[in-house]
């Protein structure tokens, strides 16, 4: 979402670099890909998001890594070194830990987004279902479903209160409901 908001408030158009396209099996091929992709964001201003990039640059020292993903993310390190364009380059991970340590000394900025609670849980809730009513909702068990949830994940579990409400025709998101959607998202990360 960040990336989002960044490429709107310096009206730069998104680039999203799809990890799954670009990591290959074959030797050199990776490497040739992040080249192209680097090449672009000196021809084309923009918010370049590498989501999930630990599946790309993972610690080199790890015991389980395997010989050219290593060169992949010496190379990644490398055009990261030595990029001058004007584009803004977005890394974003779920698992900083499992990143290699030269990853954040590539980076202007390093922010960490922790875990919502309380208030911030309950404006994300508002915040997304701004068009249906949530003043009778009960906080304190929203709040106690949604713990340990990220913001995107309260974020699709609210989207799919609001689907059952307009399927239910009575468009009313119920306390039960939202908490539901709560408990549905935290099945799905176990799952």
């Amino acid at each position: 979402m960040s990336a989002h908001v960044l490429a709107d408030e310096l009206r730069l158009p998104l680039f999203m670099i799809r990890l799954d396209g670009l990591i290959t099996k074959f030797m050199g091929e990776t490497a040739a890909k992040l080249r192209l992709i680097f090449d672009a964001l000196s021809q084309t201003r923009g918010v370049y998001l590498f989501d999930e990039v630990d599946a790309l640059a993972g610690d080199r020292a790890a015991g389980n890594d395997v010989g050219e993903i290593r060169r992949v993310l010496n190379s990644f390190l490398q055009f990261l070194a030595v990029d001058t364009s004007d584009s803004l380059l977005v890394a974003t991970s779920n698992h900083p830990q499992l990143l290699d340590r030269a990853m954040f000394r590539r980076f202007d900025a390093v922010n960490d987004y922790p875990l919502p609670a309380g208030e911030v849980v309950r404006d994300v809730i508002r915040t997304r279902l701004a068009n249906v009513p949530t003043d009778q909702l009960s906080w304190s068990k929203v709040d106690a479903a949604a713990d340990g949830l990220s913001h995107g994940e309260i974020t699709i579990a609210a989207d799919l209160a609001a689907k059952e409400a307009i399927l239910t025709d009575d468009g009313r998101v119920t306390t039960t409901s939202i908490c539901a959607a709560l408990q549905e998202r935290h099945r799905h990360l176990l799952g």
